[in-house]
C-alpha cells in the first residue's frame, strides 16, 4: 500500500514538473560575463563607500528604465572638481558595466529573470553612484562658496 502511494505521488510530481514547459537555456559564457561585470560593480560600490548592494526598494520600485536615465542624475551644468574625480570615475565605471550587463541581459531575453534582475540592480547602482558624484560636487561647490565669502 505504501509503495503504491509513493509511486502515485512520484508520478504526480513528475507530471507537474514536466508540464511546466521547457526552461530557457542560458548561455553560460554570457552569464559568466554578467557575473564578472556585476562583481566589479559590487567592488566599486564598496570602494565608493556605498553598501555592496543597492536597496531592494530602489531596484524594484524606482529603478531607472534605461541606463541613460540612470546616468543623468546630475544637472547638465555639473562640473566635477578634482577632489571628486575618484568618486565620479567610479560612477562612470559602474554605469559602463551597467550598460554592458543590460546589453547581455537583452541578448538572453526578457524571460531570463536572473539576467534582467542583474540589469535592474546594475541600473540602481549606476544611479546611486552618480548621486554620490553629484553630492560630492555640490558639497565642494558649497564649501568653496563659503570660503569665498569670508
Amino acid at each position: 500500500m505504501r509503495t503504491t502511494t509513493l509511486a502515485v505521488v512520484l508520478l504526480v510530481a513528475i507530471g507537474i514538473g514536466s508540464s511546466c514547459g521547457p526552461k530557457p537555456v542560458r548561455n553560460p559564457q554570457t552569464a559568466d560575463e554578467i557575473t564578472a561585470l556585476w562583481t566589479q560593480i559590487r567592488d566599486w560600490r564598496r570602494e565608493a563607500g556605498l553598501p555592496v548592494e543597492p536597496r531592494h526598494e530602489d531596484v524594484i520600485a524606482s529603478a531607472p528604465k534605461s541606463v541613460q536615465e540612470a546616468r543623468h542624475v546630475c544637472p547638465e551644468s555639473h562640473a566635477v572638481p578634482p577632489s571628486c574625480g575618484d568618486v565620479c570615475s567610479i560612477a562612470d565605471a559602474i554605469c559602463d558595466n551597467t550598460e554592458q550587463i543590460c546589453i547581455l541581459a537583452a541578448e538572453l531575453g526578457k524571460d531570463d529573470q536572473w539576467a534582467q534582475g542583474k540589469c535592474s540592480s546594475a541600473k540602481a547602482s549606476c544611479r546611486d553612484a552618480k548621486k554620490l558624484c553629484c553630492k560630492c560636487s555640490e558639497d565642494k561647490a558649497a564649501s568653496n562658496s563659503n570660503k569665498a565669502t569670508f
